[in-house]
């Protein structure tokens, strides 16, 4: 019989407690229990969730049947509740002299697995399949990262896994390990974690005061105009405040059209909302990450991504902070443990493409072990999104113009007939975004690059009234996102739309000027314009005349025909050492 077998069937609950009997033997019963219990956590169970019973007699072993199953991953105890009442019984102290020694033994195993044994398995009476798990897990810890790779493959291509071997492996992977089997495609959702317990909110507290108590906590200062505006209507004391503070519902070139959309909102989700945006901009800044970090803002965030699972705006929002954190390599262990990669890996198999694109990025900047490049906000991968072993031949960059967006831009046509007919689920007919689905199906070699920027028409639209972008402005800051994603390191197309077509022109003008961008130059092999205003725009044109009714925005004004820019600029670049007229 088995040792599971034994623990059902002498462990049983006592209804009311009484004193612990005076005989001594009583004890010495309990703490042998004990001892075999901690035997078992060291000789291979890694993680046991256990419960206290209390024991009406003493229990023999078989050593034999001791040494057969203490290699088992998991061992599987039947549990019940503990009665409070009981808690000055003899099932309170044996819980406690069980809690004392696995936390003995829990740290023994700790050290002993770090040590020069740690590569040491031992394979008494363990069954085949049981001894190629812990096989794959010591190989995913090899000094190689050809070898850790090759393991994380062989652990997605085992299909004859019982649950608890996966559970076996999310358990005790480490960091590196558990990122590669979420940045695979046919990675199964049992191999992650589910988060942990999140803490309680304080007594009387909602998460819109803890999210503004978060923001509090940051720093205030050497902050641009954007930040400040946000992080100051985040930390409004009330809608009403809020509306003071956007000037009201009617002010001229304000931003109270954004308010009046929202104004049937609940007060609360608009707050919401409010420090979500101010927390982005903050995530931008490597120091107030780790305040973010300390303040406990991983477990907030995902308190609210739990909450708001019918809000897609909320949650790539709450997506974007996530994956500016994963930029600064030093959070990635506190991410992982707050049980983020989890829910990552969930997102990334998500049919929406802007919820996968966004956990993708997440995960490509968690993973050190096969990733170079950093991908900062507004920067996304559209493919390959997982890993692959096929080398990336160039790179394909896609720029929207005035109010266009990294995705919805270069999505087929919206078609109410097409959508009835159901045709969205045929990919070859019909796609969300032809670049994620049409172009990397017949280029898989490439890596495919859509960047995100705020415009706007007018500044009544303007996210942050006092952001005030030019053309020049926006195109150093991509530049800048580019080539910390590694553009430049291999052959670049660029495909650009409307005003998107002027940004690459004028990136690729600032590159020339600058020896340690000329990569980015000399790796340009083509551009492709779709209806970008080389000589101004005649709508531009309009908005401006009427401008005290429109107040058009810096960009509108930009892309004037009055403004357009001199043909020895932006009309004639050079690129790859032959020039190009445009």
């Amino acid at each position: 019989m088995s040792l599971a077998a034994y623990c059902v069937i002498c462990c049983r609950r006592i209804g009311t407690s009484t004193s612990p009997p005076k005989s001594s033997n009583y004890w010495k019963d309990i703490r042998n229990i004990i001892k075999v219990t901690g035997s078992l956590i060291l000789g291979g169970s890694l993680f046991l969730t256990y419960e206290a019973l209390a024991l009406k007699k003493s229990l023999t072993l078989d050593t034999q049947v001791v040494e057969r199953e203490k290699m088992k991953s998991y061992i599987y105890v039947n549990t019940v509740p503990i009665d409070k009442r009981e808690n000055h019984g003899i099932l309170y102290q044996a819980r406690k002299e069980l809690h004392k020694a696995v936390r003995k033994v829990l740290a023994t195993s700790a050290k002993i697995l770090q040590g020069p044994f740690a590569d040491t398995f031992s394979t008494v009476d363990l069954e085949e399949h049981e001894c190629a798990v812990w096989l794959l897990l010591r190989k995913s810890r090899s000094d190689d990262s050809a070898a850790r790779a090759q393991a994380v493959r062989e652990m997605l291509a085992a299909r004859h896994w019982h649950d608890y071997q996966y559970r076996t492996i999310a358990q005790a992977c480490d960091l590196r390990t558990v990122i590669g089997l979420a940045r695979s495609k046919e990675s199964d959702l049992r191999f992650f974690l589910r988060p942990p317990p999140l803490p309680s909110l304080k007594e009387d507290s909602t998460i819109e005061e803890e999210l503004r108590h978060l923001l509090a906590s940051l720093p205030q200062t050497e902050l641009d105009e954007c930040i400040r505006y946000f992080t100051s209507l985040a930390l409004s004391e009330s809608s009403q405040s809020l509306a003071a503070q956007k000037g009201g519902l009617w002010c001229f070139g304000g931003n109270g059209l954004p308010y009046a959309e929202s104004f049937g909102e609940v007060p609360s989700a608009a707050v919401e909302m409010f420090c979500l945006d101010a927390l982005v901009k903050h995530s931008e800044i490597s120091t107030h990450c780790d305040k973010i970090e300390a303040n406990g803002g991983l477990q907030l965030l995902q308190r609210l991504y739990q909450l708001h699972k019918d809000c897609p705006k909320v949650q790539r929002n709450i997506m974007r902070i996530i994956g500016n954190m994963a930029l600064n390599e030093h959070l990635h262990s506190p991410i992982v443990q707050s049980g983020w990669v989890s829910i990552l890996a969930e997102a990334m198999k998500s049919q929406d493409i802007m919820e996968a694109s966004h956990a993708a990025r997440t995960l490509a900047n968690l993973d050190r072990e096969t990733v170079r490049e950093k991908y900062q906000d507004g920067v996304y991968v559209l493919h390959p999104q997982y890993r692959t072993s096929q080398p990336i031949k160039a790179d394909v960059l896609f720029v929207h113009g005035l109010m266009g967006a990294a995705f919805k831009t270069w999505r087929q046509q919206d078609n109410d007939q097409v959508l009835n007919d159901q045709v969205s689920e045929d990919e070859s007919r019909y796609t969300a975004c032809w670049p994620k689905t049409w172009l990397a199906r017949d280029c898989p070699t490439l890596r495919i690059i859509s960047v995100e920027y705020d415009t706007s028409l007018s500044d009544w639209r303007a996210r942050c009234p006092m952001e005030r972008k030019s053309i020049a402005f926006r195109s150093n800051e991509l530049l800048r996102k580019l080539r910390a994603a590694g553009v430049g390191d291999r052959p670049v197309i660029w495909v650009s739309h409307s005003m998107g077509g002027l940004l690459v022109k004028k990136m690729l003008l600032e590159a020339s000027r600058k020896p340690e961008l000329s990569t980015v130059i000399s790796n340009t092999r083509g551009m492709v314009f779709y209806s970008v205003p080389h000589r101004g725009s005649h709508l531009a044109e309009f908005s401006v005349n009427v401008r005290y009714l429109l107040f058009p925005s810096l960009e509108v004004k930009e892309l004037s025909k009055g403004n357009a820019p001199p043909r020895g600029s932006w009309g004639r670049l050079s690129y790859g050492g032959e020039g190009g007229t445009f």
